[in-house]
């Protein structure tokens, strides 16, 4: 119902046509220059065969009765210390979209509870980033989205994207609704926003996920003053049902007397719920300081000069008789003199070059996790550390997190002798976090406060088309992470080789890192420690070669990890009132691995194009030399077969099929009282994988929409047995999708 009438309110708001917009379209839009001319994002000619003259940033200024609105933006995002402008990449292709929605991620690397929105965990150990100092919103990043992932759009008229995803029915359903605007104040400011609401009921029962996301984000790109302003709210439930009771429902269905659908088949947990509520707000801006340069107008660009005639009908009357008595050198003279007067009342065109700015980043996220429960089995949990372990339990934890940077650059290319540019910053972070705690055996609230003082730099070179390269450092000198630091650096190379762009990247990195405060302190009724951990020492190696002609890509990194801190589950067996096991109970603990444990990864992209025919292929191979702390798959792979026509010459047509596959290993378990994967109980752990699914899809596009139908699953029934991407959460029954993105321009 609820679903249904944001739906109703959105579609309502575009039909009265306050809202007009588009969710991210491309990064070759429309532009102009300081002539007026249409130009891409990097200052290129347009000669498309649009008048674009007649069009001022959304404005039509001819006087035709029926309005033309101009189609046409790009998008960029914004590193989040620097608010430094990155390309971006942005999903407008019409091939593919079927995957956009899932949550296994739109190669299928992740894993996940099954049902849409759930918490996962990237199979690709090097995809993987470090826990944040608010882990329980890490699990959702196929939801939550960082400032570093947010698009800004400039645009020359308002757009508005609507997308909408669904499948099932009122009883274990998934729907997702997205809406994008973005509009233009003037050719260097803009605002948007984004709404994202989704819904699963979930195939299994107790495990509906509801997560709601907005978004609102201003900027100004002057040549002075830049500013970037963003504000993200985020509110996600997810019902818990701690997996089936019983794997043989699912591998072992000949062993019932009867036919069990997945809603029949009882969960662990009936009443128990995760919430995040996490709201952040985000302001980078600078002042730029520099100077002028006239830049050279092209000869077709320049005012043509007048006719000697016309030039003389300014002379006042007196000094033309004068001009007409005097000889021919005189009368060239004054031609001259009037040619010369003629050019320099034409203004100048000039470009700011910026030579140094300074830098302040303001970031406050607020953030909230309550874990219910109302109806806990007594032999689920463990660990009881108050009350009654069947009492309700509502346990909630609080993190707020201030950060201010303060930084000062020497612009790259100010000079032909600046070839880099130099960035020197400081930056102060507040943490507080609350918890409950004993205090005389009564349940109190614990307050923890946390300062750290930092300082770093920046080497970078982002202009020309050959080389570039990026290495920033971080050390802390005061406060809780004294001593933590962060080392990156990336380059990339392309050169020509036959007839084609060859590109070389590298990416290197040494981290000191103090392990996230949730993994140093955690109160709860079941789960409960204050553990002194020593740094990660984090040391990673990784390149890339691309080959556009041949669609070749490979990717080969290793790392190596001392003092690993990782989740763990500890199962503890309990029996019945005859003395006979009965089953497990659950309970979760940070452990850290005091040695160093290594993971070598090579991940190879190879596509192939036959005129009509297409086939996709990703295949990665992963060694972790410490299976039993860090478990890793050695094979994952997927491949997409394709057809792409046209119907009628206007409607695109992709036609196909995909399958994602893993070899067998130890999956990461779940613990749904701190929402994070851990490592199985080495006793009754269980191995997970050769498991191929298949979906088949076909794909429309038309104009300004694209949609899909895409069958998921299509192999149920078959190997039943390993059907599980987590242990004792079973992978969704065959299923169809549908869903469709439209783009409004006006």
């Amino acid at each position: 119902m609820r679903l249904r009438i944001l739906i109703f309110i959105v579609f309502g708001i575009i039909t009265t046509g306050i809202v007009k917009a588009q969710f991210p379209l491309n990064n070759s839009g429309f532009g102009t220059d300081q002539f007026g001319n249409a130009v891409d994002e990097y200052g290129n000619p347009i000669t498309d065969g649009h008048n674009h003259d007649s069009y001022i940033w959304g404005r039509d200024t001819t006087e035709t009765e029926e309005i033309e609105y101009p189609i046409g933006s790009f998008a960029w995002k914004i590193d989040e210390r620097f608010g430094n402008i990155l390309p971006a990449e942005v999903d407008t292709l019409p091939d593919n979209f079927q995957n956009f929605n899932l949550t296994a991620g739109p190669t299928g690397q992740y894993n996940f509870l099954g049902n849409l929105g759930s918490p996962r965990l990237s199979r690709l150990f090097m995809d993987r980033k470090p826990y944040s100092n608010f882990i329980f919103a890490d699990p959702f990043d196929y939801f939550y989205t960082p400032v570093n992932e947010f698009l800004f759009t400039n645009t020359l008229s308002p757009i508005t994207n609507l997308s909408y995803h669904s499948c099932g029915n009122k009883q274990n359903g998934e729907d997702r609704l997205r809406a994008y605007f973005a509009t233009n104040i003037n050719k260097i400011s803009g605002i948007g926003f984004k709404l994202d609401y989704l819904y699963g009921r979930g195939y299994y029962n107790s495990q509906a996920t509801s997560l709601f996301n907005g978004s609102v984000y201003g900027y100004y790109r002057g040549e002075r003053y830049d500013m970037h302003a963003w504000v993200s709210v985020n509110h996600m439930r997810m019902g818990e049902n701690g997996g089936i009771e019983d794997d043989n429902y699912i591998t072992h269905p000949e062993d019932y007397t009867r036919s069990y659908g997945s809603k029949d088949i009882p969960t662990n947990l009936t009443e128990s719920w995760n919430r995040n509520e996490d709201q952040t707000y985000y302001l980078t801006h600078r002042y730029n300081l520099g100077f002028y340069k006239d830049l050279e107008v092209p000869d077709s660009l320049k005012p043509e000069m007048p006719a000697d005639s016309v030039l003389l009908r300014g002379l006042r009357d007196s000094l033309r008789t004068v001009y007409n008595q005097a000889n021919e050198t005189y009368k060239n003279l004054v031609l001259d003199s009037l040619k010369q007067a003629f050019i320099d009342k034409q203004e100048k065109v000039q470009e700011f070059i910026p030579v140094s700015s300074f830098i302040h980043t303001l970031r406050i996220r607020n953030a909230k996790h309550t874990v219910y429960s109302y109806a806990t089995p007594e032999h689920f949990y463990t660990n009881n550390y108050y009350g009654n372990p069947t009492d309700k339990m509502s346990d909630r934890t609080r993190g707020i997190s201030i950060k201010n940077t303060l930084g000062v650059s020497i612009r790259e290319g100010f000079k032909k002798w600046a070839k880099f540019g130099l960035t020197a910053f400081a930056a102060h972070e507040y943490r507080h976090f609350t918890m409950p705690g004993l205090q005389d055996g009564l349940l109190v609230e614990n307050g923890y406060s946390e300062n750290n003082v930092s300082v770093g730099g920046q080497l970078n070179k982002r202009l020309g088309k050959t080389l570039h390269y990026d290495v920033t450092g971080e050390v802390v000198l005061l406060g809780e992470d004294i001593g933590q630091f962060d080392i990156e650096g990336n380059a990339d190379l392309n050169f020509p080789l036959f007839k084609d762009t060859v590109r070389l990247e590298a990416r290197a990195s040494i981290k000191n890192l103090n392990p996230s405060f949730y993994m140093r302190h955690y109160h709860s009724k079941h789960a409960w420690w204050d553990n002194n951990l020593d740094k990660e020492f984090r040391t990673r190696i990784e390149g890339t070669l691309a080959i556009d002609r041949t669609r070749t890509k490979l990717t080969v990194g290793a790392e190596n990890i001392k003092n690993y801190a990782y989740f763990a589950t500890t199962k503890t067996g309990y029996d019945n009132d005859k003395g006979e096991l009965a089953g497990y109970s659950n309970s979760v603990q940070v452990n850290q691995y005091g040695n160093s444990v290594q993971v070598f990864s090579a991940k190879l992209n190879q596509n192939f194009k036959f005129g009509i025919f297409n086939w996709e292929n990703e295949i990665a191979y992963q060694k972790s030399s410490n299976e039993d702390i860090l478990p890793l798959p050695a094979l994952t792979a997927y491949s997409n077969i394709y057809l792409v026509f046209r119907i009628a010459k206007v409607l695109r047509v992709q036609l196909g099929a995909d399958v994602r596959y893993f070899t067998e290993y130890y999956a990461p378990d779940y613990a749904p009282i701190v929402q994070q994967f851990t490592v199985q109980d080495p006793t009754t752990r269980i191995k997970l994988g050769n498991y191929p699914i298949c979906n088949a899809y076909v794909n429309f596009h038309l104009k300004h929409c694209r949609f899909y139908v895409n069958v998921n699953h299509v192999n149920e029934g078959t190997g039943t047995k390993n059907a599980f991407l987590v242990p004792h959460y079973p992978i969704n029954p065959l299923n169809i999708h549908f869903g469709l993105s439209w783009n409004f321009f006006n």
